[in-house]
């Protein structure tokens, strides 16, 4: 679709890494894909210099800012391997004519699967026992069964009905709570709509679906307006969750359990606060990580590229 001897250079390690399909995508399209590291991000010194040469960008976790755009004089597209643009400068891609694309949906199932996966984990304390059993111990760890209990699902987009739908599979009752979806829609999937407030407040399991906000959403007030002895699950976006109100939560016993796979900083710094919590599940952020999602996730985003570099319109533009 595209003329030849177009470089994209690829900054992300986990660009198809299970699936040849998105590069021999680009590839053939004449868009020269280009990853310098195998195992590893580019460094943000030597991206600003090796973007100078690149037509497109398909960018992982690394903030492409307005420093970057400037780097890149021959730069056409910008997409982020990935659901969300927060690591993209949008506003300042937009204000050079740069179109930035992302792969909306690739990966709702994986993050779905995988949230519903961290409940079960936390309520049935099933990494707890699994660290004790290596260590040589053999504890008997009660949890709850989730059968008749209520999960609040806040963020009901494609990722939120998924999850709540396994949990129907498991007889749970579902509370909803999403500012953009109409309450009609929320009880048509067979949940029922709640103010955020309420939710936290009859929710014994919440998991989170939503985009990064400027300040936590779950702050120490609302984190102590839960319920006692609920279940907190992030695999959204890091930030969500006040950390240090959130260890003290656990710390207290008000809160039973909680699992993230999601953080502000990451990898986790040592000394992190929540390194120490009890009755914590971290996990590295692979909510998204199958070869199903990631082969898709490459397919949308290597063929917006070439459609950008082709002077057409791409299928999955950032708003």
């Amino acid at each position: 679709m595209s003329s030849p001897h177009r470089t994209t250079l690829i900054t992300t390690p986990t660009f198809a890494r299970h699936s040849p399909d998105p590069w021999t995508l680009l590839a053939d399209g004449g868009a020269g894909p280009v990853r310098p590291y195998d195992d590893r991000a580019v460094p943000h010194e030597e991206l600003l210099e090796r973007i100078a040469g690149a037509d497109a960008l398909i960018a992982g976790m690394d903030p492409v800012t307005a420093e970057v755009m400037d780097a890149a004089p021959r730069l056409k597209v910008i997409a982020k391997h990935g659901v969300g643009t927060d690591t993209i400068d949008v506003a300042a891609a937009r204000d050079r004519g740069i179109p930035v694309v992302c792969a909306p949906g690739s990966n709702s199932r994986a993050v779905a699967e995988f949230t519903f996966g961290l409940v079960l984990d936390a309520a049935r304390r099933i990494s707890a026992s699994h660290t004790a059993v290596t260590e040589g111990r053999w504890p008997k760890l009660f949890g709850p069964e989730l059968h008749g209990r209520t999960l609040g699902v806040v963020g009901f987009g494609r990722i939120g009905r998924l999850v709540a739908g396994y949990a129907r599979a498991f007889g749970m009752h579902v509370l909803a709570h999403d500012p953009y979806v109409p309450d009609d829609a929320v009880t048509a999937a067979d949940a029922e709509p709640a103010a955020l407030d309420a939710l936290l407040a009859r929710a014994d399991v919440v998991t989170l679906h939503l985009p990064p906000a400027g300040q936590p959403l779950l702050d120490a007030a609302r984190l102590a307006a839960m319920k006692p002895g609920a279940i907190l699950v992030n695999a959204a976006r890091g930030g969500l969750v006040d950390d240090t109100a959130l260890a003290a939560a656990l710390h207290s016993g008000h809160l039973a359990a909680a699992a993230l796979d999601a953080f502000a900083v990451e990898p986790l710094p040592d000394h992190h606060v929540l390194r120490t919590a009890p009755r914590l599940t971290l996990t590295s952020h692979m909510a998204a990580c199958t070869p199903e999602a990631n082969r898709a996730m490459g397919l949308m985003v290597a063929e917006d590229v070439l459609r950008v570099l082709a002077g057409e319109s791409p299928h999955h533009a950032a708003r």
